[in-house]
């Protein structure tokens, strides 16, 4: 198995998102992710895209889960804030009953 090299943002943004789906880490499952470092004059952070495919019965609820209010959570990363978050809408089900899950997010350092 490949491991993704993922920042210190974007793997505490990958773990409040398994907690706030309220389920078995492993029916969640990081498909693809992107993190690209990003600045303003005062703030440092990193933009993010997650790919989540939601395995299992009962996977459009916990798709639901994550997704129903996420722009106004406040999510617990150690040394970032989530500034922005958001949920892209076209939320897909696979022929395996699987959900297809993606997650932007600006996070910057506290």
């Amino acid at each position: 198995m490949m491991r993704l090299a993922m920042s210190p943002a974007a793997s505490g943004l990958l773990r409040a998102l398994i907690r706030r789906g309220n389920c078995p880490r492993d029916r969640i499952l990081l498909i693809e992710h992107r993190s690209v470092e990003w600045q303003s004059l005062t703030f440092l952070g990193e933009r993010h895209e997650l790919a989540l495919r939601i395995a299992g019965p009962g996977a459009e609820d916990i798709a639901g889960v994550i997704a129903r209010g996420i722009a106004d959570t406040e999510f617990a990363i150690s040394g970032h804030i989530v500034a922005d978050i958001s949920c892209a809408d076209d939320r897909r089900a696979a022929s395996d009953g699987s959900v297809m899950l993606r997650i932007e997010a600006l996070t910057i350092e506290d």
